[in-house]
């Protein structure tokens, strides 16, 4: 959610080959032998709860082969694995956006790499603007569709060994669900009746999906809402589509950390972004606790 300037460093040649995925792989699993099934991105203003984990075992993504390196603020970019009450886990503390000059590849290439370690649920969460008037500063939506104005190219199709282009590595829907469907049902329910039990509001709506850094202008909001926006945002897409490509079980939850207003619209800060997601924190916690 935060613009930046910062340089990057140019990745090396080969940056997404299946030894990057490899080294990736061996580098995690030389520092945590526990097996866990269930994965955490932990977007703006929730990377805290990574800290929550006992018997935990961090890694900077510059350690990690193939991992981007995050430059966002409050995104600490470490990988942490973990037991939260008991389960294991890994977190994802802070994420890479396509506006720090990556691409959909970079940003993806963390999920393939979580697959490869065994996951098959995913927890994407990230800081939302709200578009709908119905929603509050720290509600929690529960990602029910996304839509993707990202405009960052994906893969194209590779010639197969007989000469016949393969698929596109990215599917439209998962292997265990209807098509066009993203997000898992039974995930959605759980996180559902996980607040209930804890007695707070989850919405369900539509992600917007944007390049980002700039904030929307009023009109931007007007549109989004037109074609069916409830909060827009500048990641999660990415990572979601390749899980989908991994046919990894997906929950997806957004902090609302600004309500839109485009009648009177409000100059917001990304420290104030950070500061309200940190608010919602206790409740994205407990939904992750019942999906564990």
């Amino acid at each position: 959610m935060a613009s930046t300037s910062a340089t990057l460093e140019q990745p090396p040649p080969g940056f997404r080959s299946p030894g990057k995925t490899d080294a990736a792989v061996e580098t995690i699993r030389a520092a945590w032998h526990c097996d866990s099934t269930t994965a955490v991105i932990l977007g703006t203003g929730l990377g805290e709860l990574a800290d929550d984990l006992a018997a935990s075992v961090v890694l900077p993504y510059r350690e990690i082969p193939g991992f981007c390196r995050s430059t966002a603020l409050a995104h600490k970019g470490r990988l942490v694995c973990g037991d939260l009450n008991g389960a294991p886990v890994i977190m994802l503390q802070g994420r890479c956006h396509g506006y720090e000059g990556y691409s959909f590849d970079d940003l993806a290439f963390p999920v393939r790499v979580l697959a490869a370690l065994g996951i098959n649920r995913l927890v994407a969460t990230n800081a939302a603007g709200g578009l709908n008037p119905n929603y509050s500063i720290g509600d929690i939506m529960l990602i029910d569709d996304h839509i993707n104005l990202m405009n960052l190219p994906m893969p194209v199709p590779q010639a197969s060994p007989v000469g016949q282009a393969s698929s596109l590595p990215y599917k439209n829907q998962t292997n265990n669900s209807a098509p066009g469907r993203f997000y898992d049902p039974d995930l959605a329910n759980s996180a559902a009746s996980a607040a209930r039990h804890a007695d707070f509001v989850l919405h369900r709506g539509a992600y917007v999906a944007v390049s980002g850094p700039s904030y929307e202008t009023r009109a931007e909001y007007r549109a989004f809402r037109r074609i069916g926006g409830d909060a827009v945002g500048m990641s999660t897409v990415p990572e979601v589509l390749a899980a989908s490509n991994c046919g990894l079980r997906v929950l997806g939850l957004s902090t609302i950390t600004n309500v839109a207003c485009p009648d009177a619209p409000k100059t917001v800060t990304a420290e104030e972004v950070v500061e309200v997601a940190s608010i919602a924190r206790p409740r994205i916690r407990a939904i992750i606790e019942a999906i564990l």
